[in-house]
C-alpha cells in the first residue's frame, strides 16, 4: 500500500524531457527555482535541461583546450543545490521508498559523501519529509558543511579529506546500529547508476544531435570522460556505448590516489573524487581507460578560469569571447576541470580530430570552492596575466599522454577484482554477486528497471 505521507518528484522519463511534466507543476517548479529554492516542489527541476528543454551546455574555445577534438561539457550549476548529485540522492531516496525501505514518520536517512551527494540528499531528503545526517571527511571545503546544515539535515565529521572513505564507511556502520536509521550509501545502490544511465546518458546523446545541428561533431560523441567519486556519473558512458559501440568510456583519477590505475593510494584534493576503492556500481568491464590527472593542476586550472587574471587573459591575449570567459567563470569546480583535462589527454591520446567531440560534465561550480581558491593564494601567491598564461599553457595545452592505463581484457578484470576488497570483505557483499556483476547480463537487468520505476511514481502520485 502506498505511503500516503510520501512526497515524490518526477519520473526518470520527466528528468529526461522535463516538458513531459504537467504544464502546471513544470511552472511553478521554474518559477520556485527563484522564488524560493527550498520548496519541494524544486524537486521538478531535476534535470540536464533549461525552461526551453536545452541542455545546460559549452563547446570549449580551442583557444583554450588546444586540440582539434571538439570538447563540450554539460554542466550542473543549474540543478537544485548547484550540482548534478542531487540527481542521485532524488533517483536513490524515491526508489528506497517506493519500496517500503524507507518511512519518513520513522526513519532518519544517513547520506555517507564526500561533498556533492550528501548535500543532495540534505536537500532532497528534508524536502521530502526525512530527518538527515551527513557523513563527510573533516577536511572537505567548509562550504559543504555550510549548505548541509542551511538544508536541513545534521553533518558528522570523520577523520581525513577526500580519500578517506573507509572512515565514512566505519561510521555509517555505528549509525546503522539504531534500528530507526537507514543509509542511502552513493557508492553501493543502483539508483545513483539508474540516474545517470538514463537521464545523463541520454540527455548527451540528445545533445550530440543538437550540436551536429549546428555544425558541430558528425553527430556521435568519440569519448565520454569522468572521473570516479561513486562511479554514478561514469554510468551515462554505458549507454553512450550502447548507441555507439565504437564509444570510449575513460575513467580519471587523480596522479595522488592512483586506485585502479596502479592498486594506488594517497590522499588529494580534487573534491569529490578518488575515494580510494572500486565502488559497487561501477561497470568496469565497460572502461576503455584509466587516467590521472594532477589535483594541483585541477585547483590552478580552476582558479585561471574564476579570477580576473585569468579572464583578461583569455579575453585579451587567446581571444575567446567575453561571454564565453564570463560563462566558463560560473560553471567550473575542481572537479569539472579535472573532466576538461581528462578530455584533452584523451584527444591527443586517440589523435581525435575536428570531427569528432569528447562530452564531460561540470559536476558543481566555484561557489563551493572559494575557501580552497583563497587557501592556493596564499600558498602560491596571487596570480597576474603572466601567470594566467604560463597556466593555459602547461596546464590545458601541455597536457601530457602519460599516466594512462587501457582498458585491455586483463585490465578490466584486475579493476573488477578490486572490488572484493571493499564489498566482499568490508561491507558484506558475497563472491557470488560480485561474480554476478561480470555478466553484462547483470547490469541490463538494472538498467530496464527504470520503466517499472517510473510507473511506481506515477501510481504514488495518484
Amino acid at each position: 500500500m502506498t505511503n500516503k505521507s510520501m512526497i515524490t518528484g518526477p519520473t526518470f522519463d520527466e528528468m529526461l524531457h522535463p516538458d513531459t511534466i504537467a504544464p502546471a507543476t513544470r511552472a511553478r517548479a521554474l518559477r520556485m527555482k527563484t522564488e524560493d529554492p527550498l520548496d519541494p516542489i524544486n524537486l521538478f527541476n531535476i534535470t540536464w535541461k533549461d525552461a526551453a528543454n536545452t541542455p545546460y551546455y559549452q563547446v570549449l574555445p580551442k583557444a583554450l583546450t588546444g586540440v582539434d577534438a571538439n570538447i563540450v561539457v554539460l554542466y550542473g550549476k543549474e540543478f537544485p543545490t548547484g550540482a548534478h548529485k542531487v540527481g542521485a540522492a532524488y533517483s536513490v531516496l524515491v526508489e528506497k521508498e517506493l519500496f517500503g525501505e524507507v518511512d519518513p514518520s520513522q526513519h532518519t536517512l544517513v547520506w555517507p559523501s564526500t561533498g556533492n551527494y550528501g548535500i543532495g540528499g540534505a536537500w532532497v531528503g528534508c524536502r521530502m519529509g526525512f530527518d538527515g545526517i551527513v557523513v563527510l571527511p573533516a577536511e572537505m571545503s567548509q562550504e559543504r558543511f555550510d549548505r548541509i546544515k542551511s538544508y536541513g539535515a545534521r553533518v558528522i565529521a570523520t577523520p581525513g579529506s577526500e580519500s578517506n572513505v573507509k572512515e565514512i564507511y566505519d561510521k555509517t556502520w555505528e549509525l546503522r546500529r539504531d534500528p530507526k536509521v537507514r543509509v542511502l550509501n552513493q557508492f553501493e545502490v543502483m539508483g545513483n547508476y539508474r540516474f545517470h544511465y538514463y537521464v545523463t546518458g541520454n540527455t548527451i546523446v540528445e545533445l550530440a544531435a543538437l550540436l551536429h545541428s549546428q555544425g558541430i561533431g558528425n553527430g556521435k560523441v568519440a569519448a565520454y570522460c569522468s572521473a570516479m567519486g561513486s562511479a554514478g556519473t561514469i554510468a551515462a558512458g554505458d549507454r553512450l556505448k550502447q548507441v555507439w559501440p565504437d564509444h570510449r568510456i575513460i575513467g580519471l583519477e587523480p596522479v595522488q590516489c592512483p586506485t585502479m590505475y596502479d592498486n594506488g593510494y594517497g590522499s588529494h584534493d580534487i573534491q569529490g573524487i578518488g575515494d580510494k576503492h572500486v565502488t559497487w556500481i561501477h561497470n568496469v568491464l565497460n572502461m576503455d581507460a584509466i587516467m590521472c590527472i594532477d589535483d594541483i593542476e585541477c585547483k590552478k586550472g580552476l582558479q585561471l578560469l574564476t579570477e580576473p587574471a585569468g579572464w583578461e587573459t583569455l579575453s585579451g591575449r587567446y581571444g575567446i569571447p567575453a561571454e564565453t570567459v564570463q560563462n566558463l567563470s560560473t560553471i567550473f569546480g575542481i572537479s569539472g576541470v579535472c573532466n576538461v583535462l581528462g578530455a584533452i589527454k584523451t584527444a591527443k591520446f586517440y589523435g581525435l580530430g575536428s570531427q569528432e567531440t569528447v562530452v564531460t560534465i561540470c559536476t558543481d561550480a566555484i561557489d563551493r570552492y572559494y575557501s580552497v581558491m583563497s587557501s592556493m593564494t596564499e600558498c602560491y601567491g596571487r596570480m597576474d596575466e603572466t601567470e594566467a598564461a604560463v597556466r593555459v599553457e602547461s596546464i590545458f595545452h601541455g597536457q601530457k599522454t602519460d599516466w594512462i592505463r587501457e582498458g585491455t581484457q586483463h585490465a578490466r578484470a584486475c579493476w573488477h577484482n578490486l572490488k572484493y576488497y571493499t564489498w566482499v570483505e568490508q561491507q558484506g557483499k558475497t563472491v557470488q554477486e560480485l561474480d554476478a556483476q561480470r555478466d553484462p547480463a547483470w547490469w541490463l537487468a538494472h538498467q530496464a528497471m527504470v520503466a517499472d520505476i517510473d510507473a511506481r511514481i506515477r501510481a504514488a502520485r495518484g
